[in-house]
């Protein structure tokens, strides 16, 4: 398996590709591809990201069949079973890096914010599970003037969730804490623009 720097920079070529209009990836998805796949898989990266149908990892960092573990969950946060599943991929498939990929504008920083701003009695305990995930984000940036400012405080919740994300998968899983500290594993975050198209990667990615 490809080292987490390696990989780290496919994807932002791939990325890149996908910003300039001459994404591949397609190419990559045909029926020798499949062929290729039926016993075995080897993606060079896992992605946790957020269920929003503008954010489909396999096409925005333009990778075809078999390359990404993808996991998708609304508001990218993290729960017992995407970690579960991110240490079956790193144990399982050797896959040496982890993403955990936010996007601006994101519907469920956005309910979360409202939500601690304007409570409301009708939303259901299954996307309060979600809301007070990402609540711990939001909160501490509430405390700050913006507060003031719905779009920055949004803007900046966003980054603040992923990062919290990242450290929970740093700190929270036995598994991935042994891989990280063995250089088997590096978790990073980043932020996708809706607008752009455009990955910004962060937390220390190179």
């Amino acid at each position: 398996m490809i080292p987490a720097s390696e990989a780290l920079q496919r994807l932002k070529e791939g990325n890149r590709r996908f910003v300039d209009g001459e994404a591949t990836g397609v190419i990559a998805a045909g029926a020798s591809r499949r062929g290729e796949l039926v016993s075995g898989q080897t993606p060079f990266a896992i992605i946790l990201g957020c269920s929003d149908s503008r954010v489909p990892a396999e096409i925005i960092f333009d990778q075809g069949l078999g390359e990404l573990f993808v996991i998708r969950v609304a508001g990218n946060i993290v729960a017992p079973s995407q970690v579960g599943s991110i240490e079956f991929a790193a144990e399982q498939f050797g896959t040496r890096l982890v993403v955990v990929l936010g996007h601006s504008n994101c519907g469920a920083v956005s309910a979360t914010v409202q939500e601690l701003t304007r409570p409301s009695e009708v939303r259901s305990h299954n996307l309060h599970s979600i809301v007070d995930r990402i609540r711990p984000s939001v909160e501490t940036l509430l405390e700050t003037p913006l507060k003031s400012d719905p779009a920055a405080l949004v803007k900046h919740a966003v980054r603040a969730n992923v990062r919290l994300s990242v450290s929970h998968l740093q700190h929270g899983s036995r598994i991935l804490e042994e891989l990280i500290d063995d250089n088997r594993l590096a978790v990073v975050g980043a932020e996708y623009s809706l607008a752009s198209g455009a990955v910004e990667f962060f937390d220390g990615a190179t």
